[in-house]
Formats: structure tokens, sequence, C-alpha cells
């Protein structure tokens, strides 16, 4: 039985078939590749720079990498956002070198790298079964049709048509692995050093595309020790017995192994030497090359369910869900929720499966076998939110694919056999039947494929790309805010003040978002304000606009969404304080935020929010006190008292003054309430006290003055008349007021209001 590798001369992988046989194949195989390219050309392609809507965070931050390579910054491993192998930043910075800095340039290497691996897939798909393991016969309808089938499928798939159109560096891998293993089958084939050396530099290449890949070696290491195994029980073993010892003859083995070395050295000398600076990267760096797998590892103790062998099956069985039952719940892998493959598709893979465990002595089914079960392995020891994980699957999707198209060939074979079993001159009807059945086959496949395109464009582009969270997950607002601010003009002085109350910039550090840092073209200053909450937010603006050299027109962006920058009390606070240190010049509404225009910025005078605070003094018990407050509407403070118009704004801020003593183990909130003059509550806001790090009060230092603003809403029914606000501080767990009760009153009054009816 011939094994993979095999001597072989430099000849024809197949023998010569008739004419019209290889018109046929020929013809097919045209078909084949015109279906192909129209598919990934219309799936992969269309409207590229349009969907996906925006860059969401890491393809912005593999924008900045490329932006660093065409400074002539390079690195072998780039550290930013958790780490990112090299491959896809060069090929992007490329693509920016070409089409500027677009999303487009950061999108076309990987949907490129997505399109190459249907081809791959399909070239791979030939090799492995264009020839029968048993007897060496060509089989070229065989490998033509499990090819064409196994790359149709993943031309037309749902997930891998969202995967390859965005940004992720693991649309590299499939194609390198299946390049490489291409490449070494054929080249040993052949007998061709020079296939050879390619498949071991694009094995080499794979160290440089994503953390998956490192299980790589692996597959080329089992391969061939199963290989040589095979090899070794084929051959004559003799036993010879001398000095009281038995000892083993491998002959035949040992002269083939002489044979195949010099190839295997080709192949393992250049696939090292091509991902040595990288690998020589990690040995000087060991923390980085497990950072993000120890991030994400199943075995983590909070993954483990109290059991490493349990986490492992749960998080296994669950990603198994992939085949037919339930996909990835991330939309920028997935329309949510739908599997990998379909029902049809699942059960022709474990047919599939099946077969090749039945068949595993046969070098191409061992071999999808290993790479079905090994490239699984990162997805099956990882577990986040999102569970199945498609992009960590996305290395064993070749085998998925083939093992797929295998169990269609092999179901279909069955089929045939059973229906030309009980015939004469079965050899004569045995060969009418391969042509028919390869033809009949052809077509039901053909149509299969056409209808899942047809259904896959409308999912992509009709459902997927039209649903209204989309944008939100792509945080396309960035980029709509980076493409509005590059048809400004970037005047001397100008400065852009953006909002963010996402925890992401926190985590990240970031000083914008890195899609907006790749897309902003214009020369104008941006300062983040981060507003988780809104204490010292007027000392951090001051500071901000204090570092520029020069400050003459000042623009807020005033989000629309929350998940960014929406907090409304924040957006309330800096436009007041810039209009109180500031001339309003004018406001402008976008689909997603509004930029507010302020000249004349003064600095000179302090940045607070109020012009004094009021001396009011109450100690509570606990070791917490109030020692001012200050009241106001908009950048105006209103005295004590004073009376203002209902059609007014309708929303007071007040800052208080706290201090508290040592060791304080409450946790104190405050309502702050309104009531008429009958003495009855017409409104009521309640705050858990926290200071400008966020902490609530018993993590507050001793003797710490912390001020907190907060905002009131009057109601819109409220009517004209005097209104006492009242002040009330209790502990946040047990709800009891902070003074003794039938001692003290539980309520401060702070101020009396007089409201009038606006002219």
């Amino acid at each position: 039985m011939s094994e993979f590798p095999s001597s072989g001369s430099n000849s024809n992988r197949f023998p010569q078939v008739p004419v019209d046989e290889r018109f046929r194949l020929t013809l097919a195989a045209v078909g084949i590749l015109f279906f192909l390219t129209l598919a990934v050309a219309t799936l992969r392609f269309h409207r590229l720079d349009e969907l996906p809507p925006g860059l969401f965070f890491d393809e912005g931050a593999n924008g900045l990498d490329a932006l660093q390579v065409l400074r002539g910054e390079h690195a072998v491993y780039f550290p930013r956002n958790n780490g990112r192998e090299p491959l896809g930043i060069y090929l992007m910075a490329l693509a920016i070198s070409i089409l500027g800095r677009t999303e487009l340039a950061i999108r076309m290497p990987t949907a490129l790298a997505g399109t190459g691996t249907v081809f791959a897939v399909f070239w791979l798909g030939w090799l492995l079964f264009g020839r029968d393991e048993k007897c060496g016969t060509a089989t070229p309808w065989r490998g033509l049709l499990i090819g064409g089938l196994a790359a149709g499928m993943l031309s037309v798939s749902l997930a891998q048509t969202v995967i390859g159109r965005t940004a992720f560096r693991v649309n590299f891998l499939p194609l390198l692995l299946c390049l490489s293993v291409a490449l070494l089958w054929e080249g040993w084939q052949r007998r061709s050093s020079w296939r050879i050396a390619l498949a071991g530099a694009c094995a080499g290449l794979l160290a440089y595309t994503y953390i998956a890949a490192r299980l790589a070696p692996v597959l080329f290491l089992l391969f061939g020790m199963s290989t040589i195994l095979r090899w070794a029980a084929s051959q004559d073993v003799g036993v010879e017995k001398g000095r009281g010892l038995f000892s083993l003859r491998f002959s035949p083995l040992a002269s083939r192994l002489r044979a195949e070395i010099p190839l295997a050295g080709v192949f393992v000398g250049v696939g090292v030497a091509v991902s040595a600076p990288i690998l020589f990267y990690f040995v000087m760096n060991p923390d980085q090359f497990f950072a993000r797998s120890n991030q994400v590892s199943v075995f983590q103790s909070d993954m483990t369910f109290g059991n490493l062998f349990l986490a492992f099956f749960v998080n296994a069985w669950e990603h198994l869900f992939a085949f037919g039952i339930r996909g990835d719940p991330n939309w920028r892998h997935n329309f949510p929720g739908r599997p990998m493959l379909n029902l049809w598709e699942a059960f022709f893979l474990w047919c599939g499966v099946s077969i090749a465990v039945w068949r595993w002595r046969q070098p191409a089914f061992r071999l999808l076998l290993l790479w079905f079960a090994l490239l699984l392995l990162p997805a099956l020891l990882s577990r986040d939110d999102n569970v199945p994980h498609f992009l960590r699957m996305l290395g064993a999707t070749p085998a998925i694919y083939l093992l797929t198209s295998a169990g269609v060939w092999e179901t279909a074979r069955l089929l045939r056999n059973r229906l030309f079993s009980g015939h004469d001159n079965s050899s004569l009807l045995r060969r009418v039947g391969d042509t028919r059945a390869g033809i009949l086959l052809t077509l039901v496949v053909s149509g299969v494929l056409l209808a899942q395109g047809v259904h896959t464009y409308g999912y992509y582009f009709q459902e997927w790309g039209t649903s209204p969270g989309l944008d939100e997950v792509y945080e396309q607002i960035w980029t709509d805010l980076a493409i509005e601010m590059n048809k400004k003009p970037s005047e001397p002085g100008t400065v852009y003040l953006i909002g963010r109350t996402s925890d992401y910039a926190w985590h990240h550090q970031a000083t914008t978002h890195p899609s907006f840092e790749y897309l902003y073209t214009g020369f104008a200053q941006t300062r983040i304000i981060h507003a988780t909450t809104t204490h010292n937010l007027a000392p951090r603006i001051e500071s901000a606009l204090a570092a520029q050299e020069k400050v003459s027109t000042v623009h807020y962006v005033d989000w629309e969404d929350c998940l960014v920058g929406g907090n409304e009390y924040t957006d309330l606070q800096v436009t007041a304080l810039l209009e109180k240190n500031g001339r309003y010049l004018k406001s402008e509404s976008h689909d997603s935020f509004r930029i507010h225009s302020y000249a004349e910025i003064d600095l000179n005078r302090p940045w607070t929010f109020y012009e004094h605070l009021e001396p009011v003094t109450v100690d509570y018990d606990g070791g917490i006190s109030v020692h001012g407050f200050a009241l106001g509407l908009g950048k105006e403070q209103l005295s004590l008292n004073q009376q203002f118009d209902l059609d007014q704004e309708r929303r007071l801020w007040i800052v208080i003054l706290w201090q508290t003593a040592f060791d304080l183990e409450a946790v104190y909130s405050i309502s702050l309430r309104l009531h008429s003059p009958e003495g009855g509550m017409v409104y009521q806001q309640d705050t858990v006290l926290e200071n400008s790090a966020s902490f609530p009060t018993n993590r507050w230092k001793a003797d710490e003055l912390v001020e907190t603003l907060h905002f009131l809403d009057l109601p819109s029914e409220l009517p004209p008349g005097n209104y006492e606000l009242r002040l009330m501080l209790y502990d946040f767990e047990t709800l009891k007021p902070a003074v003794e009760l039938g001692v003290w009153e539980p309520e401060t009054v702070l101020t009396s209001l007089q409201l009038s009816v606006g002219r």
C-alpha cells in the first residue's frame, strides 16, 4: 500500500486518461473555479468598504501598528492589545501604502486571505483524494469533486463570510496551513525539493499569524510519526539471536528513512529558519508567549467548576454544538446563534469523521483526522463569553469542510454500489455509473451550493448587515467621528474634547479609540475626557486644555450613544463649564453625536462649577459631616432662597462638600428631596456617595474633603410656589438614617426655592 510520504517520480500524478475524459475533467474544474470566484467576489468583496460598518477596537489597533510599520518602526511581535503576531499587520501596512488610511485598507488583506483559503482547500482536496490509496490508481473525479465541494461550502458559509470580511489576523492561519500541507504532499510525491522548501516557508510563516498556529508543528510531527509507524508495520521484520540477546532488523525501513531524511530536512530547516525571529523573541520574552492564553484558559480557577476534567468536557461539548446545533453568539464572528455547519453538513461531517476513523491507515484520512482534532484544541482549551468561539476554531475549518465533502462522496459511492450490486456485466455498468454518478452528484451539489450562496447573501447583506445593534458592535460612531473631523479645517489652537464613559477605554488605557486614531488625519488636538463620574471633572478639563500650547477654539463631542459617552450629566457639566469660561459659537448635530463649539477660552480663572460654597455645617453620626453646598442652573449659581422661572432650564445642579472621620465603615447614600409648602414630598433622588475615584464612603481617607455633584430634574408638572430642598443621609446597606431617630430630624433643610411662571 502506498503511504505518504512516498517515493515517486516527477512524472504526472495520474496516468493518461482518455481525451474525452480529460475534457470533462477540465470542463468541471473550470466550472468549479468559476463558481468559487463568483462566490468569493460577491460574498467577500461586495461593499467591503461599507460592511461591516466601522472599525471595531481590534481592527483599529491593527491599523495603528501598521502605521507604526510605515513609520519605520518594525517588530516581530506587537504587544499592543494583548499582543499581535505581525504578518497581518505588515500586509495591512502594504495595503495602507496603496489605498490610504481607510477601512478598506485594513480589511483587504484578510479578505484576500479568506479568498485564498477557498482555492487552497480546492487544490488540497484534489491532491489528497486524486489517487486511490489502496491500489495507487488515479481517481481524478473523486479529488475534483471532494475538493470542489469543500471549497464551495467554505465559500458560501455565513460564518466564514462574516469573519473573512473583518480584519482578524486568524484569517491567514487556514490559508498558510493549507498551502503548506498541499505543497508538502505534492512535493513528496514528486520528489521536488523546491516544493518542499515552499511548504517549509509556509509552515514557518504560520508562527506569524495567530496563537492557534502554535499547534501546526504538532500536526506535522504526529502525522510524520504515524507515517513512519505505518511503514514499520508494513515491512518484514527479522529476528536474530546473538549472545543471548534479541535484536530487531528494520533494514527496509532504515533504507526508506535514509531516502526521506533529506526532504524532511529541507522542510524542517526552511520552516525553522523562517520562524526563527519570532521564536527568538518569545524565548527572550516568555511572558508574552503565554499572556493571552492564560487570560482565556478554560483551566482558570473561575471556570473549572471545581474540576479540571469537567471544565474541559463541558467546554468541548458546547463547542461541538457548532456543528448543526448552536453557533457563536458574537456578531463579529457569526449571525448570532447560527451553527457553523447546517444540519445536512453536520451529518456528512460526522459521516466523514467515521469513515476517516475506519480508514485511518490511509494517509489522507489520517491527516484530516489529526488536523480536525488538533486545530479544534485552541477553542476547546479556552473560554470566555462567546461559546462556541468560531475564531479559535478557524484553523480547523479546512479539515472540517474536507471531511464533510469526503462524507458526501463516500455516501454517494455507497449508494451507487448498492444500485449496481446485482447487475451482470458490472464492470461496464460501473464505468458508466462512475460518469453518471459524477455528473449527477455535480449537478445536485451545485444546486445546493447555489441555493446556500443566495441564502448567505440575503442573510449577510439584508439581515446581518441591517441589524440595529451592528453599528454598536463595530463601534461605528468612532469611525463616523473621524470621518466628520477629517472634513473640518484644522486651525492652530483647535482642540476637540471627546467624552468617554466606556470601561473599555480604561482597561486599555486608550487616549482615544484606536479606530479613531487610525482614521483621523487632521491636525487638531484631541483629548478624551474620561467621565465615569462627574466628580473633579472641571479640573480635568482645565488640565487637558492647559497642556496645549495654544487654545483658540474648543469643540466638545456630545455623544448620543450611552455606551461611549452619553452621560447626560457629564455633558451638562462640560458644556456649562465651557460656556462659563468661553464664548459659545454653535452646535452641529450628526447621527450619533453633536459637536458644541466655543471660542475665547479663559484658562486664567479657576475652573469650578460654582463661584462659592454656601456655609452649611451638619455633623452626622458615624463620622461624616457636611461643610457647604452650592446650587445652580446651567452656568449660573443661585443664591439662597432665589426665585427662578419655570419655563427656563428645569434641571438644578447641587455641589455638596463632605468630610469623613477615621475608620469610616458605612457606605452612605443621600436622598435629595423637594417638599411643597404643604409639607408633602414632590421629588426625590437617591445616590450612593462616591469620591473622584468612584470610591464609596468606606474607602475615603480620614479627614478627606470630597465634593460630590448631583443633578435634580424638576418635575414638568410642578406648579409655581415655595419649596424646600432637603437632604437625608442614610446607610446604603441597612437603609437607616445617619442620625438617632427621635432625637434628631433625619432630613436637613438646605434652602428654599421660589418657583415663578416665566414670561
